[in-house]
């Protein structure tokens, strides 16, 4: 099976000035399940688009999950596999979740068999585990792409006879193979990284004055309760400090943040309150201060796009990878981290202490800024072709 891999491009290989160059190539993109994943794995597919126009590329993803949605929307074809993680509470799902695993890997070895994939990459996400697992038993190379600062489960298994990975922070040779790992940071979606809107624009599309202070809020597409929570509790001080807010809560906590704003009028100035906001260029460009979780894609934007930001990493999620990205930061004065259990006591405060000291929002965003890799995309698309043609 290696050597049907490696044959598919023989007599397309060719090197012209130091860079490699394939006529055509067949690549699986496999994972998903958030944002976090599903971005990075398009944004690497339109790099290896970009260099090779003629590529074939699939993606395979889990049913149900929102990449069966979001990868059509991008324009490429998504195979999904019956396939879900394992609940931590307990839950009957997890009794056939052996059962699942099982069926997702003969419906991989039948995806591979048909599509004959040069490569596979996996990008993290309940289908990236059993699509490379079968890739690597059939000999088909594979790629990894970490996003976090704290391998996950699957991608520590899947290193073991991976080919390269790619990963976001420094000193990750504690769960992989030093020889085999590339540092390339994540990519992050086209239109953050060309975003190069000064303050004045984002100002007066939120109807926000440009000389006074303001915060963006972001707890995700979802929300975030504790920082909903805490700044819920904190308006009022925020209005004292004059710190103009926008604010996206998610959709279960839009209706009480609203109707809480709404006590402060709707004017000029105001707090800005959205379920979600699709105009996130103008959202940053607005913002001096930016409060997020700590997942991969967010800090990854944040460092591009040099924001100030204190980070509240999300204790709900898998081996509290969240704080590990907060402090690769927070070791290299690029951030401020404060903890989700600590937040309603001193999210607030120290929000209000940070934007009344400049040096130190000076400080932040110059760190920041020195971490961001905007080219990540197009390198992992190069190490990826590069595997194809060896």
């Amino acid at each position: 099976m290696e050597e049907r891999n490696k044959n598919t491009v023989s007599d397309k290989r060719s090197t012209e000035n130091g860079q490699l160059k394939t006529d055509h190539c067949r690549l699986i993109i496999s994972g998903g399940g958030t944002g976090g994943h599903i971005f990075p794995a398009v944004a690497i597919a339109d790099a290896i688009k970009a260099k090779v126009p003629t590529a074939e590329i699939l993606f395979v993803g889990a049913n149900g999950r929102m990449e069966m949605e979001k990868v059509p929307a991008a324009g490429y074809k998504i195979v999904g596999l019956d396939i879900a993680g394992f609940q931590r509470k307990f839950s009957l799902s997890n009794f056939l979740l052996p059962f699942k695993i099982l069926n997702s890997l003969l419906k991989s070895r039948k995806i591979i068999k048909d599509f004959k994939p040069d490569l596979a990459i996996g990008v993290g996400g309940y289908a990236s585990g059993p699509l490379l697992k079968m890739a690597q038993w059939q000999g088909v190379p594979t790629l990894i792409q970490e996003q976090n600062g704290f391998a996950g489960k699957t991608n520590k298994e899947l290193a073991k006879k991976a080919d390269k990975i790619c990963v976001a922070y420094e000193g990750m040779s504690k769960f992989f193979p030093k020889s085999k790992i590339v540092l390339t940071g994540n990519p992050v979606r086209k239109a953050i990284k060309e975003s190069i809107l000064p303050k004045l624009s984002g100002s007066l599309y939120f109807k926000m004055a440009d000389t006074e202070k303001t915060v963006l809020v972001i707890g995700g597409s979802l929300g975030a309760r504790t920082i909903n929570e805490s700044i819920a509790e904190g308006l009022d001080k925020l209005k004292k400090a004059n710190i103009q807010l926008i604010w996206q809560t998610g959709k279960t906590f839009y209706t009480q943040a609203r109707e809480l704003t709404l006590q402060q009028g709707n004017g000029w100035g105001e707090p800005k309150v959205y379920d979600f906001i699709s105009t996130m260029d103008q959202a940053y460009a607005a913002a001096d201060v930016v409060i997020s979780r700590a997942g991969a894609l967010s800090v990854s934007e944040l460092c591009c796009l040099g924001k100030a930001v204190i980070l509240v990493p999300s204790p709900n999620v898998a081996e509290d990878h969240q704080t590990q990205n907060a402090m690769a930061l927070v070791r290299k004065d690029a951030a401020v981290l404060v903890k989700d259990a600590e937040a309603k006591e001193k999210l607030v405060d120290t929000l209000i202490e940070l934007v009344n000291n400049e040096a130190k929002l000076d400080a932040l965003r110059n760190n920041i800024k020195q971490l961001a890799k905007p080219n990540a995309d197009s390198e992992i698309a190069e190490i990826a072709l590069r595997l194809i043609l060896a």
